[in-house]
């Protein structure tokens, strides 16, 4: 994800408590807020939730914010791992509540929308089966396409020490979703 053009700028009259530069920065960053969310947690509206704190949190901090040269998204999105972090927190022995054959859906063909969201529902499960750096990394690079430079910035790590993790991660992933393929034939064996 590329910062904002005039973030700098947008930051500043933010801090200012100019509410334009707010709702500028909100509408640069909710959608892939929410996308990282939203493969870390159980539903959508979850996710919705948290995302709405992660921008509550923007908003109550943005006077404090420091630049540090990493861009104002790698803030973002470390608001939004302590949000994810603290919502796991609480729901420590919760249990869990299907949802109700009631619930209004506005999807039109039923049998596509099941075979997506049981798709997902796996990604899901697999990615929150990895340890939380692995799933960082995963949904960053895959989900928002963000180059390993951006990653490197978020994760506090250097570019060559993502490239590894990645291909640990990738690794990890394939064997949570149960795709991991035999690989003895590589090394001569049948």
């Amino acid at each position: 994800m590329e910062p904002l053009a005039n973030e700098r700028e947008l930051i500043a009259r933010a801090r200012d408590g100019d509410r334009q530069a707010v709702s500028t920065l909100y509408e640069g960053y909710v959608q892939a807020i929410f996308n990282y969310i939203s493969y870390r947690v159980e539903s959508d509206a979850v996710a919705e939730d948290l995302t709405a704190e992660v921008f509550l949190r923007m908003v109550r901090s943005i006077r404090t914010y420091q630049d540090s040269g990493a861009p104002f998204g790698a803030w973002l999105y470390r608001i939004a791992a302590n949000q994810i972090a603290d919502y796991y927190r609480q729901r420590k022995g919760t249990a869990f509540q299907p949802l109700s054959d009631e619930q209004p859906n506005d999807d039109t063909d039923p049998l596509n929308s099941l075979a997506r969201e049981e798709e997902r529902g796996r990604l899901r499960e697999a990615l929150q089966a990895l340890p939380e750096d692995y799933q960082t990394l995963l949904i960053m690079r895959f989900i928002q396409q963000m180059p390993h430079s951006q990653v490197a910035q978020v994760l506090k790590k250097s570019e060559a020490n993502i490239r590894v993790m990645q291909h640990r991660a990738l690794q990890a992933l394939a064997e949570a979703l149960g795709t991991q393929k035999n690989r003895s034939y590589l090394r001569g064996q049948s």
